[in-house]
């Protein structure tokens, strides 16, 4: 098993996280297998080299296609992030108690949320892809190893909260256990 596959089966944020990286591996080598094989696979164990370069050629050749080479997200990637802001929408619209920690999560993060919008300009992204912008700048500046501010460090332990929250209620509504209770209602 991968390790995209098992993230994905796992965390669905660390996946995503995970994908976003990927992406930029691949534009870094110049969507070149060559240099990928080289710079990246060639460190894997031999058994797994040949899967392990096939998907970065299926990932290399989806970029192309979608017109990814330079920047944006591969569409298996867009629609997790719309899948995350769709069960997003539908726990705060669910009124149910159970989901009272959820709403006061987001409704926490929100300021900082609306705060990392208006920063980010014409790029408009919606709630839950700002969190993602948030987390993986976070990762790319601690993998630079660049000093981070304690105001942002603590709006990232905060959107971390969040998106965690969130990644373990997309899990379970994966296996149909998230509204489970409320559905139910339905068959009187």
């Amino acid at each position: 098993m991968t390790i995209a596959s098992q993230l994905r089966k796992e965390n669905i944020a660390q996946y995503l996280l995970y994908m976003w990286q990927i992406e930029d591996i691949i534009r870094a080598n110049g969507l070149d297998i060559d240099r990928i094989n080289e710079n990246v696979v060639s460190r894997f164990p031999e058994e797994q080299r040949k899967q392990i370069s096939e998907w970065y050629e299926s990932l290399i050749d989806m970029m192309r296609r979608e017109e990814v080479q330079q920047k944006g997200h591969l569409q298996i990637n867009r629609n997790i992030i719309g899948a995350l802001a769709d069960l997003n929408n539908r726990i705060l619209a669910d009124h149910d108690p159970k989901f009272d920690r959820y709403r006061k999560e987001f409704y926490d993060t929100l300021p900082l949320i609306v705060e990392l919008r208006a920063k980010a300009g014409n790029d408009k992204s919606g709630e839950i892809e700002t969190c993602f912008n948030a987390l993986y700048g976070m990762l790319m500046l601690r993998l630079q190893k660049k000093e981070i501010s304690p105001d942002t460090a603590r709006a990232f332990e905060r959107i971390s909260k969040f998106v965690a929250l969130l990644s373990h209620d997309f899990a379970l509504d994966e296996r149909d256990e998230l509204f489970k209770n409320n559905d139910n209602k339905s068959g009187e």
